[in-house]
Formats: C-alpha cells, sequence, structure tokens
C-alpha cells in the first residue's frame, strides 16, 4: 500500500474516533450495567469478550511477519507488548470475571471487532511496513523509556483494579457496590483510567501516529463509559465519595 494512501485512510479512521466520542456522550454503549435488551440477538459475555479482542493480536503479527519493513528488536518488543496485552484479555480476562453468565448484545460485540480490525491493522501494517527505517527506534530513546514505564504503569492499574471490582462482584449478591482500594480512591474508573494510560505509553514507544490513533480511539471509547459509570454510581450509591473524579484524577 502507498504511504500516502496508508495516511488518509488512518486520518480517516482518527475522523471516526471523534465522530465515536460525540456520539456515545448521547447513547450509552449497551453492555455491563447498561445493557438492553432492544439491540437485537445476544451472546454470553465470555464469549463475546474472546471474539471482540482475537482479530487485534492475530492482524499485528501477521501484517509484522509479512510487512516488507525492516525488523528491529524493538518492533519486535513493541508487538510482543501488543500480544501480551490481548492475549490476557482474550484467554484470561474472560474467564475471570463473575459476569460469565451475562449476556451482551451480538452488534457490541460485532462493533468492538470492526474497532479491533482497524486498530489491529494500522499498527500492524505500520511497524511491519514503515516503522522500522525510523532512528527513533532503539531501547535506549528517552522517549522509548518513558512510554515502557507508562506502558507498565497502565497495565498494572487497569490489572489491579479490575481485580479489586471482580473481588467485589464475589462478595456481593447484586454484583455491584461501591469499590474501594487502589486508585478507586480518586476515580470511578481507574481500570479504564489505566487503560489510558497504557496505550498513551505505547503509542510514545512507536511514534508514529498509528499508535497515537489507538490512543485516541481508547480515549474516544472509555471517557464517554467512564462518565456513564460516574453518574450511575452516585444515582445508585447515596454515600458515594463526593471527592472522586470520573477517570482522571483531580481533573475529570
Amino acid at each position: 500500500m502507498d504511504y500516502s494512501l496508508f495516511n488518509i485512510l488512518l486520518y480517516a479512521w482518527i475522523g471516526l474516533a471523534i465522530i465515536t466520542f460525540i456520539s456515545l456522550f448521547f447513547i450509552s454503549a449497551p453492555y455491563g450495567r447498561f445493557v438492553r435488551k432492544n439491540w437485537g440477538p445476544e451472546i454470553p459475555n465470555w464469549f463475546g469478550w474472546i471474539i471482540m479482542e482475537l482479530p487485534s493480536p492475530m492482524l499485528v503479527v501477521y501484517f509484522v511477519v509479512t510487512g516488507e519493513g525492516m525488523k528491529n528488536a524493538v518492533i519486535w518488543f513493541l508487538v510482543a507488548l501488543w500480544v501480551l496485552h490481548y492475549f490476557h484479555r482474550t484467554f484470561i480476562y474472560p474467564f475471570r470475571i463473575t459476569s460469565r453468565k451475562k449476556k451482551m448484545p451480538f452488534a457490541v460485540a460485532l462493533m468492538a471487532v470492526v474497532f479491533n480490525i482497524g486498530n489491529g491493522f494500522f499498527n500492524g501494517y505500520y511497524l511491519g511496513n514503515y516503522a522500522g527505517s525510523l532512528h527513533h527506534y532503539t531501547f535506549t530513546n528517552i522517549f522509548f523509556i518513558l512510554g515502557l514505564i507508562m506502558f507498565f504503569a497502565g497495565a498494572f492499574i487497569n490489572l489491579r483494579s479490575d481485580q479489586i471490582l471482580i473481588n467485589l462482584r464475589k462478595n456481593t449478591s447484586s454484583g455491584y457496590a461501591i469499590p474501594r482500594g487502589g486508585m478507586f480512591r480518586y476515580v470511578s474508573s481507574p481500570n479504564y483510567f489505566g487503560e489510558l494510560i497504557e496505550w498513551l505509553g505505547f503509542a510514545i514507544m512507536a511514534v508514529g501516529l498509528p499508535g497515537f490513533s489507538f490512543f485516541i480511539w481508547t480515549f474516544a471509547n472509555l471517557v464517554p463509559r467512564a462518565l456513564d459509570n460516574h453518574k450511575w454510581y452516585k444515582q445508585t450509591f447515596e454515600e458515594y465519595p463526593k471527592d472522586r473524579k470520573a477517570i482522571i484524577p483531580y481533573i475529570l
């Protein structure tokens, strides 16, 4: 694919993220506590997670392996980080959540598949064809080190917050209670905050626009969702901590 065409498609993809961001302030994505019955056929939650997440690592690996660009150690390291994240999301997380008996609309899973296909394609194709010739792909680059620290810090916050929620749902009959501990001290959705940090770190490491497009999509999907969660918590629990923010400590 010509690099100029790739960039045109990439900017269109980012434009779609902006449209999605705006639309999610008017329509709450119908899964989890916001699931609704008018979104068509449903599938088991755990199965939905698998089919949603699997395309992304497969596409990244495929396009990097078949790409014609130079592949240095940093390129493969970035691929390994991507696969590590999605291996957990595809094959571990779905079997740890206590909502395995719940269902999600198939339409939601399908939209997530499209999201992951897009991000998997743009990042995989970029890393496989265009990224290796750039001089900034070294392990000692200050931006790479900063991005790596952010990636693992975000992953830790994300995993720790998910574990707190899993434990909370195990100990409540309704599955919902006020989460406490960790970053829940500061925000209602620290799992989303951790994922934002994680993929911003990846974008800084990878430097190119495809990595930042993934961060933009992550922001577009998770920030409106976090605001919905925050509003729901405050409406559901009278004693909900008033000093908590929705997703970014002290800010939002």
